[in-house]
């Protein structure tokens, strides 16, 4: 694999801007880039569940990773996640991300027609990984979304068998038993990237180094708090800075979760990256007015 660096620090899981029309708008990409750029975050993840990738064309995913690789500039690193329930897309999308320059690819589980055992899971990626042989791969777990709660630990070990350039997984599930077991498989061979914000601490505390967050994007500063207050083991510290993430994520729940209320909060910091599409349901001018208070009551714009 090419210049292959393991992760460390946070990785933004980024929104997909859309215009008032429902379109996507690429122009709010050179202003969202400098901002992560300005921030301790190591790399953004894009067209994940949070870029809403299911909700987008192909074209689409390629324009945006097109212009977060041109925007990054090289001042963070670009995931591109590929994943998709069609086998031959993912495959393109995989072949389009490394003749863009993109640092690694990621891949979620097939959500409609699903595997049902580890062979199946390595065997559907396996080509996938193919076309894109030269960048790190990183099989993003998250059976929340997908339904898909085969054992990561053994889907590494199988997986590395026939996928040369899997390297970990992104690990978007609150089993820390089995997040511990990726871990330690192999002295800490594989790259296990935290997933739950919110419970972050927990992960560092397992041995995670990195993390991929959508809530990173508007409180980076927090999260940075965390991974410095755990390495000096200032466990104390770190609990009060991730009640703070808990404040925030209570209050996205409220209006819809982590895109629907996190794509809202870009916008009040100045960040418009418009509406989700539908079938999630666009903010109202009441809504926006009451998200800002529910912010104001816990300090947010103190953070």
């Amino acid at each position: 694999m090419n210049n292959y660096e393991r992760l460390e620090g946070m990785v933004a899981a980024t929104f997909t801007p859309m215009d008032e029309n429902g379109d996507v708008n690429l122009s709010v990409i050179d202003k969202y880039a400098d901002w992560i750029a300005s921030t301790p975050v190591k790399g953004v993840f894009v067209c994940g569940t949070t870029g809403e990738f299911s909700s987008l064309t192909i074209d689409e995913r390629k324009a945006v990773l097109e212009k977060w690789v041109a925007s990054a500039a090289k001042r963070f690193k670009v995931i591109a996640h590929v994943g998709s329930n069609c086998q031959r897309d993912a495959m393109e999308l995989a072949s389009h991300a490394a003749q863009t320059g993109a640092d690694a690819i990621a891949s979620i589980a097939p959500s409609f027609f699903k595997p049902g055992t580890v062979d199946e899971l390595v065997d559907f990626f396996a080509p996938i990984c193919r076309a894109a042989s030269e960048l790190p791969f990183y099989y993003y777990n998250m059976p929340s979304i997908t339904g898909v709660n085969l054992p990561v630990d053994k889907f590494l070990i199988e997986g590395k068998k026939k996928i040369p350039n899997l390297v970990g997984t992104k690990f978007t599930h609150n089993n820390l038993m089995e997040m511990g077991a990726c871990i330690d498989l192999e002295q800490h061979k594989f790259e296990v990237l935290h997933g739950f914000d919110e419970i972050l601490i927990a992960g560092l505390s397992m041995g995670a180094v990195a993390g991929v967050g959508s809530t990173y994007n508007y409180i980076p500063n927090v999260y940075h708090a965390i991974f410095e207050s755990m390495k000096k083991n200032e466990v104390e510290t770190a609990r009060a800075w991730q009640m703070k993430s808990i404040r925030t994520v209570e209050v996205i729940i409220k209006y819809g979760g982590g895109v629907r209320g996190g794509k809202a909060i870009m916008k009040l910091i100045g960040l418009d990256c418009g509406s989700c599409r539908l079938p999630i349901k666009a903010f109202s001018t009441e809504e926006y007015e009451k998200l800002k208070g529910d912010l104001d009551a816990i300090k947010f714009f103190e953070f």
